[in-house]
This record gives structure tokens, C-alpha cells and sequence, in this order.
């Protein structure tokens, strides 16, 4: 080995040599990548150019009020449909064309009302009878009774029918139901077509179906608004309960830290063992209950997720998942348990640093803030954008017409030549779009939007990496703890990463960026594709989704170390990649031994929390536990406020966690590069502290030895 070890450094750099001068991060050091912070500072006045632009054309109105067929908003206030919030379609049944997915329009004349209709009726009943008053009210606007019945259907001036309806995302939709095995909309099983005839009513069901297919997501949409609009305060003390467990869990951490491993650890499979019961308990007692034993391929796709929980097969599912999981998490503890004694002693190593730096824990509400700020600017300008187009009118016809689908203009249509050529033809408003250069460019600066949006937000993300790497190395430089500590190192090394060190930070955040835009239109297209029979088209979509997801894991963890480097040495981010890439080659067996075994202990940490509060939000929201007198409000889907919960406390507890994580990879880049520059003597002193030292090296040199036996 002694032979090799001169050629295994020339393959992975020089290691560093020992220099008196150095006491931790460089506090003169100069800008780096000053070209990278000047592109960044011009794409940020381009971004907020774009914006400007975005909220001068754009109207989010056009999100919330739908439109009639003059491209007029219902339920706005300040306009003539301030008084009329739905929109009454003449027949439902032609929104299940497919012209209303290619332009998102139904080819049916619409309006605004005050309200949907509740009886059924004809337009001949309603001629001749007292109920035509009520029937004007869904004719257009303006509607004067001076024609035929043939002339008013044919024009479009009133529908053939109406039919009860109630309103869904502020759209009138039939009131379809079932009574005794028979098909119903109000108390009907038959419905005339306007000129005469009875039809069943199955026909328009069927029609009426495809329609609110259309628009299923829509209404799976709307239902989770409700849910979230009764049962938000609830999700907000959930998410409180989640950080005041992962902060009481990080303050035990700081003094109990090898204790709080261990029953971390018992914790977490405890709670996956009382998961298995759960879903074990749930299985057999719907043994024998009708309906418990239909497959989940059978049942299809079901947008109330509770009728999934009445199958045994869901429970089934259930308990496999977690049976394997926890399976896994015995079998690591039990091949790990000598490394994770080292990386319980790293652990301790981190408590003391952010003990000594308690502020760090705060920092993550800082990265919180910035990163709130770019979703609100991209999502605000994306919907702006979104929003910006004109109202395009198109010529929409059902019989044969050579002019179906071409552009008119609603005032003029009347008396033009288009006119006459298709008699039975309407101009209507069919999208939101526009043919002048601003238009035309929309998809690209939506993909700008975007690629800002990842661009800023991993910039905010380095920034808060950079800031806590450079205050951990402070502390593990200083040679007498916490005596030699600077004042406040937090503060410090984030004033150095702005002043210094934006272009670096600029740069790494770039190159990932685009990683990330890169695999957002490789999912575009493979939604494009999915319709495609190409296999080999998919094969290669399929490829280049790993290849690029692999890539952008492989650049977050080189990014991570470089900026590490970044933060001791404050050289450039190439050189600090390169180093820092080198200095984890030469260090391959630690880094397998220690970096990733503490990755699991705090992936264990944030399942212990995520599961306790899950348990809890599931035994509350399923009305099985009350807290005082207050109970669960109703909901439409439980699995709504539940699923909030458990997703808000993992990202607040890898919020907290992060601070660990951050702390512990600099601690293992500094004690490697400790050990390249000194050797533990008076004249070069280890600067870790003997506890970690003891263990660290020992552990270090049991897989050395193991790694020379098996060679």
C-alpha cells in the first residue's frame, strides 16, 4: 500500500501540506466569478422587465370569473354581469367535443345568470305558457320575443331546454342522480330536444358525463379548496406541533445527542410497527364485508380516495409497504452499528458547533423568507403571463362550413360576408390569444419565468449553504473552543458570501438551473408523447429522465462540498469543485463510512417526526380522537388536510435538520483536510477535539484495514 499511495494522490490532487498561518476561513480574500454576478444581476433586471410587461398585458380575473361568449366576465364586480356569477352553457352536451380540448371552449353559446336552473323545461312549453319569464332570463342578453320558434333556436337567442342544474366552479352542470337503478336529472327519465321529440335521458347523461370529465379535475380541485377553507387553522397548529417537536427534538440533540439517537432509532421502529398493526387491524375487520374484497384494478381511478380505504386490498398494500420498509431500516441498523457509533460521535461534534452557533438554527426561516419571495414572483408572473392574451373570436358552426374555426369579429359578423355563407354559423368568443409579437413570444418567457425561478431559488439555497458552512468552520478551525471562536460567525460568513463570493454562487446555481429547466421540458414532452405508440421514442424519454436526474443529484452534492471549500478558502467555484471533489476521493472510505450513515440518522429523525404528527393528524381528521371539545371539521376528502400536514412537517423538519446536515459535512470536509495538514504533534496540533479525534481515527483505520484485507 505504501508504494500505491503516491500514485493514488496523483489521481485525486495534492493533498494539503501543513501551514502555521492557517486558522480557518480566510478572512482576506478577493470577488470570484465576478462574470457570473454580472450575468446574474442582468438576467435579474431582464426578469424584472418580464414581470413589468407580464402585469401591464395581463388580467387574473380571466383565472378566477369564467367568461361568456363575448369573452365578458361573470360575477365581476363593476361590469353588467356584477349580479350573474354562473355560466349557463345552451347544451352541455357539446362540451364533450374534442374541439373543447384543442381551444378549452365548449362550441355552445353561453351567459352569465344569476342563478342555474332548477326545473326542467322547453322552449315551446315555456312559449306558451307563464314560465317564459322565467325562461328569458337564460336567453342572451337582449333577447326580444319577436321571431319563430325555428328563427330563435337557430340563431342561438335561447336554448332548446332547460334542465335542473347545480353549479360547480361557478358553472351550471346537470343534476345527474340515480333513483331505484334509473338515471335522473331533476325528477325526469326523458327530455325533449327542442324540436319535438322525447329522448332518454342516458343520452344526455352520457353527453353530460364527458363534459364534467372535461372538467373532473376542475371539480377534484374545487372540493380540496373547501376542505382546505374548513379545516386550515387545524393544519396550521399541525405544522406548529411539527416545529416545536423537531426544535425540542435538535435542543435534546444538543445535550443527549447519543441518547437521542438511540431512541430516535427505537422510536422509528416503533412507530412503523404500530403502522403495520393499524393496517393489519383494518384488514381483517373488513373481512367478510361486502364490497371489502374488489380489486384496486378493478375499482379504477376513484377521486374520493376514502372509498380506496373500504377495500382489504389498500390495507393489504399498506402493510406490505411498511413491513418492507421497516425490514430494511433493522437490517441497516444491524450491518451499521459500529459506523453509526462513529457517526453518533460526529453528531455530538455538530451539537457542540451549533450549540456554540445557536442562531444557525434561525437561519433556515431566512432561506424560508427568500425562497417564498421567488415562488411569489414566479407565480405571479406566470399568471400574468398566463392571462396576458386578447379574446380571439372564432366562427363556430355545426353543420359543414368552410369557415368553421376562423377568426371574425362579433360586431361586424352579423352583416358580413361569412355570414351568408354559413347561415346557421355564429361568431363566438373561443380563447384568449393574440397575433402580435408579445404573443408570440409568451412560451418563451414563461420558459424564462421558469428557469429564473430555479436560477434564484438554488442561488437562495447556496447563499444559506455558504452562510452556515463558513460559521461550522470557524468553530472547527478554532483551536481553543469556543475561546478562539470569532464574534459572530453567522453574520460574518454571510456578509463574506455576499460581498465575495455572489458570481460562485451565481455560477453553481446556473449550472444547476439548467439541469433542472432541462428536465422540466423533458417531462413537457414526455406528456406530449404518452398519446404516441413509439416505443423507442419513450425508451429514449425514459433514459434521458435518469440520465438527467442522476445529473442533477451528482451536481446538488458536488455543488454542496464546493461550497464548503468556498466558504474556508474563498477561491473560485471551479477550483473549490475540484478540490473539494479530490479531497473526498482521497477520503472515498470516510465519506461511505461517516457522511452517509449520519444522512440516515437524520432521514430517521424526520421520519420519527413525520410519523408522529401523521399518526396524530390521521386519529384527529378521521374523528377517532377530539382535543377539549372541539372535533374535526366535516370534510370531503380527510386524506386533504392529513397529506398537508404530513408534507409541511417533513419540509420543516428538513428545515431544521439542514442546519445538522450542513454542520456535519463541514465538520467532515475540515477534519479531512485536518488530517492532510497536520499530524497531531505539539509543533502541528489536530484542531478537532480528542473525543472526536479517538473515535473518528480509530474507526477510520478498522476500515482501512478491512479495505487492505479484502484487496
Amino acid at each position: 500500500m505504501g508504494n500505491e499511495r503516491p500514485h493514488y494522490y496523483g489521481k485525486h490532487g495534492t493533498p494539503q501540506k501543513y501551514d502555521p498561518t492557517f486558522k480557518g476561513p480566510i478572512y482576506n480574500r478577493g470577488c470570484t466569478d465576478v462574470i457570473c454576478c454580472v450575468f446574474l444581476l442582468l438576467a435579474i433586471v431582464g426578469y424584472v422587465a418580464v414581470g413589468i410587461i407580464a402585469w401591464t398585458h395581463g388580467d387574473p380575473r380571466k383565472v378566477i370569473y369564467p367568461t361568456d361568449s363575448r369573452g365578458e366576465f361573470c360575477g365581476q364586480k363593476g361590469t353588467k354581469n356584477e349580479n350573474k356569477p354562473f355560466l349557463f352553457y345552451f347544451n352541455i352536451v357539446k362540451c364533450a367535443s374534442p374541439l373543447v380540448l384543442l381551444e378549452f371552449q365548449c362550441p355552445t353559446p353561453q351567459i352569465c345568470v344569476e342563478k342555474c336552473p332548477d326545473r326542467y323545461l322547453t322552449y315551446l312549453n315555456a312559449r306558451s305558457s307563464r314560465d317564459f319569464e322565467y325562461y328569458k332570463q337564460f336567453c342572451v342578453p337582449g333577447f326580444k320575443n319577436n321571431k319563430g320558434v325555428a328563427e330563435v333556436l337557430r340563431d342561438g337567442d335561447c336554448p332548446a331546454v332547460l334542465i335542473p342544474s347545480k353549479p360547480l366552479a361557478r358553472r351550471c352542470f346537470p343534476a345527474i342522480h340515480a333513483h331505484k337503478g334509473v338515471l335522473m336529472v331533476g325528477n325526469e327519465t326523458t327530455y325533449e330536444d327542442g324540436h319535438g321529440s322525447r329522448k332518454n335521458i342516458t343520452d344526455l347523461v352520457e353527453g353530460a358525463k364527458k363534459a364534467n370529465g372535461v372538467l373532473e379535475a376542475r371539480q377534484l380541485a374545487m372540493r380540496i379548496f373547501e376542505d382546505y377553507t374548513v379545516s386550515w387553522y387545524w393544519i396550521i397548529i399541525g405544522l406548529v406541533i411539527a416545529m416545536v417537536m423537531s426544535l425540542l427534538f435538535i435542543i435534546l440533540l444538543r445535550f443527549l445527542a447519543g441518547i437521542m439517537v438511540w431512541v430516535m432509532i427505537i422510536m422509528v421502529i416503533l412507530v412503523l410497527g404500530y403502522g403495520i398493526f393499524h393496517c393489519y387491524m383494518e384488514y381483517s375487520r373488513l373481512r367478510g364485508e361486502a364490497g371489502s374484497d374488489v380489486s384496486l384494478v378493478d375499482l379504477g381511478f376513484q377521486t374520493d380516495f376514502r372509498v380506496y380505504l373500504h377495500l382489504r386490498q389498500t390495507w393489504l398494500a399498506f402493510m406490505i409497504i411498511l413491513s418492507i420498509l421497516e425490514v430494511i431500516i433493522i437490517l441497516l441498523l444491524i450491518f451499521l452499528r459500529k459506523r453509526i457509533l462513529i457517526a453518533i460521535a460526529l453528531i455530538k461534534e455538530a451539537s457542540r458547533a451549533v450549540g456554540y452557533v445557536m442562531c444557525s438554527m434561525l437561519y433556515p426561516l431566512v432561506t424560508f423568507f427568500l425562497l417564498c419571495l421567488c415562488i411569489a414572483y414566479w407565480a405571479s408572473t406566470a399568471v400574468f403571463l398566463s392571462t396576458s392574451n386578447e379574446a380571439v373570436y372564432k366562427i363556430f358552426d355545426d353543420g359543414p362550413c368552410p369557415l368553421t374555426s376562423k377568426t371574425c369579429n362579433p360586431e361586424t359578423f352579423p352583416s358580413s360576408n361569412e355570414s351568408r355563407l354559413c347561415p346557421n354559423a355564429r361568431c363566438q368568443f373561443a380563447f384568449y390569444g393574440g397575433e402580435s409579437g408579445y404573443h408570440r413570444a409568451l412560451l418563451g418567457l414563461q420558459i424564462f419565468n421558469a428557469f429564473m425561478f430555479f436560477w434564484l431559488a438554488n442561488f437562495v439555497l447556496a447563499l444559506g449553504q455558504v452562510t452556515l458552512a463558513g460559521a461550522f468552520a470557524s468553530y472547527y478551525w478554532a483551536l481553543r473552543k469556543p475561546d478562539d471562536l470569532p464574534a459572530f460567525p453567522l453574520f460574518s460568513a454571510f456578509g463574506r458570501a455576499l460581498r465575495y463570493h455572489t458570481g460562485s454562487l451565481a455560477f453553481g446555481a446556473l449550472i444547476l438551473a439548467i439541469v433542472q429547466i432541462i428536465r422540466v421540458i423533458l417531462e413537457y414532452l414526455d406528456q406530449r408523447l404518452k398519446a404516441a405508440e413509439n416505443r423507442f421514442a419513450k425508451y429514449l424519454m425514459t433514459c434521458l429522465k435518469c440520465c438527467f436526474w442522476c445529473l442533477e443529484k451528482f451536481i446538488k452534492f458536488l455543488n454542496r462540498n464546493a461550497y464548503i471549500m468556498i466558504a474556508i478558502y474563498g477561491t473560485n467555484f471551479c477550483t473549490s469543485a475540484r478540490n473539494a471533489f479530490f479531497l473526498l476521493m482521497r477520503n472515498i472510505i470516510r465519506v461511505a463510512v461517516l457522511d452517509k450513515v449520519t444522512d440516515f440518522l437524520f432521514l430517521l429523525g424526520k421520519l420519527l417526526i413525520v410519523g408522529s404528527v401523521g399518526i396524530l393528524a390521521f386519529f384527529f381528521f378521521t374523528h377517532r380522537i377530539r382535543i377539549v371539545q372541539d372535533t374535526a371539521p366535516p370534510l370531503n376528502y380527510y386524506w386533504v388536510p392529513i397529506l398537508t400536514v404530513i408534507i409541511g412537517s417533513y419540509l420543516i423538519a428538513h428545515g431544521f435538520f439542514s442546519v445538522y446536515g450542513m454542520c456535519v459535512d463541514t465538520l467532515f470536509l475540515c477534519f479531512c483536510e485536518d488530517l492532510e495538514r497536520n499530524d497531531g504533534s505539539q509543533e502541528r496540533p489536530y484542531f478537532m477535539s480528542p473525543e472526536l479525534r479517538d473515535i473518528l481515527l480509530k474507526g477510520s483505520a478498522e476500515e482501512g484495514k478491512r479495505a487492505e484485507d479484502e484487496e
